[in-house]
Order: C-alpha cells, then sequence, then structure tokens
C-alpha cells in the first residue's frame, strides 16, 4: 500500500515540475446539488489532466540506463500526452501507444511533442505492444500499475486535504485506479472520516467488476470514453480501492456526456466526459448521504474539443 510518506516525497520531486491546481467552491454546483461542493481543478495541470503527476514522479525516478533507453507508454489519451510533453521537457525519448479509438487530438499532442506515435485496433493490443516494446528495451512508464506512479497521482489527494474546507465525500473517476488509489491513500491518511467514491462508465467498468469477482479480471470495454478504458485493473489498484474506497460507482456513457455539458454551464469549466461523469455520481452520493453533505469532485481532465462534445451530445440527442 502507498503510504503518505510516498505521496509527500513524490511531491517534492515533481514540484518544479507541475502546477498546484486550485482547489476551489464551487457556487453553480453547490446551487445545482443542493449541497456545498468543492473542487480540485486537475484540469488545469500541464497536458490539460493530473496524468503529468504520475508520468512527472516515474521518469524523475528513472535511472541513468533507464533514461537512455528511453520510455513506453500505453494510453487511451492523456497518459500518452502527459507522458509525451513530460519527457520532452525531461529530455528523455518516449513511445507512446494509443488505440485509433483515441481522441484525434490527444493524437495530435503526442505527435507535436516529438513522441513516438504507435496505434493500434483496440486497448488490448496496445498493451500487447506496449509489453513487447518493453522486451525489445525500452522502460515502461504504466499508466496505473506503479507505486511510483499512483504516488505521483496521490499528490492530488495530498492538496485536496491541504487546501479544501471540510469535507464528508470525495468523487474520483476510475480507469485503472491510479488516481483514486493515490488519492484515496492521501485522504484517508489525512482525513480518516471523508468517504471515498470511485466513478466509472457503463463499457469502462474494470474497478467494479473486480471488486465483485474479488480481484482483477479483464473486462470487454464499449464505453465512449476511451480515457477510462482499462481492460482490467491491477492488483496494486485493486487492494488500494478495496481497503479505501466507499463504492464504485457506474454511470451510462449519455450521463457522463450530459455531466460535460452541465459542468460547462454550472461550475463554467470545460471538462472531458471521464470528469463529466462525476456528476451524476454525485446526485447518487447527495440522495444517499442526505442534507449533511459536503461534496469534493476531483475534475480530473478536460482534453475534450467542442467538436468532440457535440458531437457525442447529438448521438445522445442532449441539448
Amino acid at each position: 500500500m502507498i503510504g503518505l510518506s510516498q505521496i509527500r516525497g513524490a511531491a517534492q520531486w515533481i514540484a518544479p515540475h507541475v502546477v498546484r491546481t486550485p482547489t476551489a467552491p464551487s457556487p453553480g454546483l453547490s446551487a445545482l446539488l443542493g449541497v456545498p461542493v468543492t473542487v480540485k481543478l486537475e484540469l488545469l495541470q500541464h497536458t490539460g489532466s493530473f496524468k503529468a503527476r504520475g508520468a512527472t514522479a516515474r521518469l524523475l525516478a528513472l535511472s541513468k540506463a533507464e533514461r537512455a533507453a528511453g520510455v513506453v507508454a500505453v494510453s487511451g489519451g492523456n497518459h500518452g500526452i502527459a507522458l509525451a510533453v513530460m519527457a520532452a521537457a525531461l529530455e528523455v525519448k518516449a513511445t507512446v501507444v494509443m488505440p485509433r479509438t483515441a481522441p484525434v487530438r490527444s493524437v495530435e499532442i503526442v505527435e507535436a511533442a516529438g513522441a513516438s506515435l504507435r496505434l493500434t485496433d483496440d486497448m488490448d493490443g496496445a498493451f500487447a505492444l506496449m509489453t513487447r516494446l518493453r522486451d525489445e528495451g525500452l522502460t515502461p512508464v504504466h499508466p496505473f500499475d506503479d507505486p511510483v506512479v499512483i504516488a505521483g497521482q496521490g499528490t492530488v489527494g495530498l492538496e485536496f486535504a491541504e487546501d479544501a474546507g471540510d469535507l464528508t465525500d470525495v468523487l474520483v473517476s476510475v480507469g485503472g485506479g491510479g488516481l483514486i488509489s493515490g488519492v484515496a491513500a492521501a485522504l484517508r491518511a489525512l482525513r480518516p472520516g471523508v468517504r471515498i467514491w470511485g466513478v466509472e462508465t457503463e463499457g469502462a467498468e474494470a474497478m467494479s467488476q473486480a471488486l465483485a469477482a474479488g480481484g482483477p479480471v479483464p473486462v470487454a470495454l464499449s464505453s465512449i470514453v476511451t480515457t477510462l478504458s482499462a481492460p482490467a485493473v491491477s492488483q496494486l489498484t485493486y487492494e488500494h480501492v478495496s481497503a479505501l474506497v466507499t463504492e464504485v460507482l457506474v454511470v451510462p456513457d449519455r450521463e457522463a456526456v450530459q455531466g460535460t455539458l452541465d459542468l460547462a454551464d454550472h461550475a463554467k469549466v470545460w471538462t472531458e466526459p471521464a470528469t463529466g461523469c462525476l456528476l451524476p455520481a454525485a446526485r447518487q452520493v447527495r440522495e444517499r448521504v442526505g442534507d449533511g453533505a459536503r461534496l469534493g469532485l476531483v475534475l480530473c481532465g478536460g482534453n475534450a474539443t467542442t467538436t468532440d462534445v457535440m458531437s457525442w451530445a447529438d448521438r445522445f440527442r442532449l441539448r
């Protein structure tokens, strides 16, 4: 299990390279949900998501030999962007493997950062190719199955605990589980009474299915939310979530896209559906906890174009 000392150590390493993103009350979301809401604006991080933290922590931990060999990562979007951009800043060669379903803008950013881009037909194929490239000598930077990466992501929770007011419940999006593992480790150490809720989208349910099965299992992926679409969680993230997280909620893609639109309208922030899914889940938590709820939302990323969001809104006939 990742401890608070590891997260604080990661915070010191990465501080010169990442943004201490704002934590702020959201009057619009508080009015919408009927209880106080505080947001952690990780979408203002370098590369538009929290992923810069874990990628930077791992890059700074490389040995000289690993730096010389170069690194490889698999990503549905945000991890690849973060690794490409932060590796360029730290002068490390990077290869990013992405499924062809990855957002076009993500592909463009990875290429513009100078990383070598490899595209595969699906996420399973992307993980398989990363394994082959690792065997050829590249150092893998796993998006979630790495204690250094998790400690880096945990700095989100460290800052949230230090900067937020009184909270009863914090909601965090879940893909492979690296972010929620780190955030939960930090928050439960510093604010042991706070409940942590994970949020997935239907068709990207790797963590909820692992919890039901008693351990990681492969899952079929069908969600439009590629940035949450891990084919399985790891034993490491499963153990953190099963020990530290109250429950993982699952919402339909349609509600995640509606959440993105509602966050723009009411919170005045532009997010992606991997963040938008938090809002329908927050309504569930609000109903279950009652009027005494004081909610915290980790707005993890905003790497969706207006074209992307409008296309999804048209698909689901949203207004």
